[in-house]
């Protein structure tokens, strides 16, 4: 990333701010809004601590390319390819969310109200080249976000992409979204077998409540459509996704005082299960100079 360009990056759009942080894999550092002389956080806001030391997942939401979440042992299988990735999470054996999360992004346009920014791999243990860019469009009524992914190498390249918001957790608060069967994880919490959704989840459902619902789960099915209501703030967001975001992931750990929804166009190990022969994985394959694209709207409310 050039030298000059800020670290964070303020857009306003009247009374609703959004910071970005390109020097922090490209994330979201506050999303928030004016209403009625009180301050909503509609994302959990980075901490100045996540900030100062480029750390993502202290922020409010971050990009996940090549891949979304978790591929087990950080191997798979492509057209015959073993491509062997690096653990970048330890303890865990696998590799988790890409590379995008922790290099910085280039500032390639902005405006008051937008901002674009770009990141590029060149082939490494990732064996292809491809260029990834998120373009920030803020009005007063919402937040969109719009991922776009280019496969520049000379071959085919298997890509997955999605974002990794954080909320805050309030006693009352529950999330609601169109999905289909969700996966049951194993112990190192990757898929085992496909399982009915947790029916206060669905739409017409009363609400999945962070604190009585423990999950770090991957939901198929996704039908685009996610609701975070609080009713402590008579507030609601949502959180509405492109046809490509076939795959949520909802993660409600213990004890903690933040809660993740995550649209994603893969879900977790997605490489392995379509190597394995799965068709549900949301795998994309890019032919050379093939781009893939989705957006992802989020529209506070009041209840």
């Amino acid at each position: 990333m050039k030298q000059n360009e800020p670290r964070l990056v303020e857009l306003r759009a009247g009374s609703t701010r959004l910071v970005v942080a390109p020097g922090v894999g490209g994330s979201i550092a506050r999303y928030a809004s004016e209403r009625n002389g009180s301050t909503m956080e509609w994302l959990r806001p980075a901490s100045p601590e996540a900030i100062a030391s480029r750390s993502a997942g202290g922020t409010s939401s971050f990009p996940m390319v090549p891949f979304s979440n978790r591929i087990r042992d950080a191997a798979f299988r492509f057209r015959g390819r073993l491509v062997q990735l690096p653990r970048n999470f330890p303890p865990e054996p696998h590799a988790i969310h890409g590379h995008a999360w922790r290099a910085p992004w280039a500032v390639v346009d902005r405006t008051d109200s937008g901002i674009v920014l770009e990141y590029r791999h060149a082939a490494d243990p990732w064996p292809w080249t491809y260029v990834a860019q998120q373009t920030f469009d803020l009005t007063e009524e919402r937040l969109r976000v719009r991922f776009v992914v280019t496969n520049e190498a000379s071959e085919a390249m298997p890509v997955g992409f999605g974002l990794h918001p954080y909320f805050v957790r309030t006693p009352g608060c529950v999330v609601r979204a169109d999905v289909g069967r969700m996966w049951e994880a194993d112990a190192n919490r990757m898929p085992a077998r496909l399982v009915a959704a947790p029916p206060q989840i669905r739409p017409a459902g009363p609400g999945l409540n962070p604190d009585a619902t423990p999950l770090d789960n991957n939901f198929l099915g996704f039908r685009g459509r996610a609701v975070i209501e609080w009713p402590e703030w008579n507030a609601r967001l949502r959180v509405d996704a492109d046809p490509v975001y076939a795959c949520l992931v909802v993660y409600t750990p213990p004890g903690q005082d933040f809660f993740c929804v995550e649209p994603a166009t893969n879900c977790i190990d997605g490489f392995n299960l379509a190597a394995a022969g799965r068709t549900d994985t949301g795998l994309i394959v890019l032919e050379p100079g093939d781009t893939a694209a989705g957006d992802v709207t989020f529209t506070p409310e009041a209840l």
